[in-house]
């Protein structure tokens, strides 16, 4: 006996589907289809980023301290200033398309194409900065020393400011020999950063520089809480902490040694020089932020610039008549809904990884 299937809806006709589904043509379909698909893969990577910060929060630089850069104002501390104009271009390409999409609605060639001119400049300045930042932040501007167990000593002045290790570092000049067969001199291996100043050198230029302190990337935990605590362990936690660090009234910053112990940290757990950051080492924390900050800035600024791409195309193509020519402007709308997701997924980016 055949089987039979009810193909009726709930009103009792059958939905033949057809090239239209949902009202919508084959080629939005699959735009949403990609859409849906690129969403889950940035919130695997923003979680990714999430679990990880959770579980390394005391050697977690702080984005205020990181991100302090503005182009043409160096030395000018700016936290944010620069990261917060850069979503505001992306937000302004994106209500431009929104006005290029409705234009394209009503068949009005001339304002697709200045709408559409004014997005790509968005796009186009967000991917310039966004390869400014990675410039600056690869660079770096202080530098650090990394411990023997891979932490971060940073340097402060007087007024609690970072210090450059190229300020206070001393030379030291030494003669090196050239391998010849007579002599047969050997060599160790190249330190693992190329950096301007050496270990020795900052070692040297901290002794001779009294007015120096180091920072530690662990953070001042609630000591009224510690204090009142009666568990043994948090008792010689608290003498410890009185014992290293100077500033233990700010809760939530990073501690400060006291100098003799931050010279005594220096000089027994000192490694080597960082400056700046890559995906090894990282002056301003742990390096799993680097690496984050690396790839999820820099998968999204790939969609940035393949939308810049997509839309010079499309804007060609606007101007050349195309779409007047076949009465739809529906790649314009297509374009923009990959533009808008690009932008909403910037937000999540700016919020979780900058302002969180």
């Amino acid at each position: 006996m055949e089987a039979t299937v009810d193909k009726t809806g709930t009103d009792g006709k059958t939905w033949g589907g057809g090239n239209r589904p949902l009202n919508a043509s084959y080629g939005k379909l699959m735009m949403w289809f990609f859409i849906v698909s690129d969403a889950l893969t940035f919130s695997g990577f923003i979680a990714a980023y999430g679990f990880s910060r959770f579980k390394f929060i005391d050697a977690w630089p702080i984005a205020d301290e990181v991100f302090t850069h503005v182009p043409f104002l160096h030395g000018v501390p700016a936290p944010m200033y620069y990261v917060a104009f850069m979503t505001l271009v992306l937000i302004f390409s994106s209500v431009t398309m929104v006005l290029a999409v409705d234009a394209g609605h009503r068949m009005q060639k001339k304002k697709v194409i200045w709408y559409m001119f004014f997005t790509i400049i968005g796009g186009a300045i967000f991917v310039g900065s966004q390869a400014w930042e990675w410039a600056t932040f690869i660079k770096g501007d202080y530098g650090a020393i990394e411990t023997k167990g891979g932490k971060i000593l940073q340097f402060l002045d007087t007024d609690g400011k970072r210090a450059s290790v190229t300020d206070f570092a001393i030379p030291i000049t030494s003669e090196r020999g050239t391998h010849e067969e007579s002599n047969g001199i050997w060599y160790d291996a190249e330190p693992e950063t190329q950096t301007t100043v050496s270990y020795a050198e900052v070692l040297k230029g901290f002794e001779a520089s009294p007015d120096l302190l180091i920072r530690s990337q662990e953070l001042v935990p609630n000591m009224e809480k510690l204090r009142a605590s009666e568990n043994p362990k948090d008792i010689a936690e608290v003498a410890r902490l009185e014992r290293e660090f100077i500033n233990l009234d700010k809760e939530g910053e990073k501690a400060i040694y006291s100098r003799e112990v931050g010279l005594a940290k220096l000089k027994a757990d000192g490694k080597l020089v960082v400056q700046g950051a890559n995906l090894k080492h990282n002056e301003y924390g742990h390096p799993l932020f680097a690496n984050f900050f690396f790839f999820i800035t820099g998968f999204h600024g790939f969609h940035v610039f393949s939308g810049v791409v997509i839309n010079i195309i499309i804007f060609f193509n606007v101007i050349i008549g195309t779409y007047e020519k076949r009465k739809s402007y529906e790649m314009v709308e297509k374009v923009g809904l990959y533009w808008h997701f690009v932008d909403l997924v910037w937000v999540f980016v700016f919020t979780f990884f900058y302002l969180v």
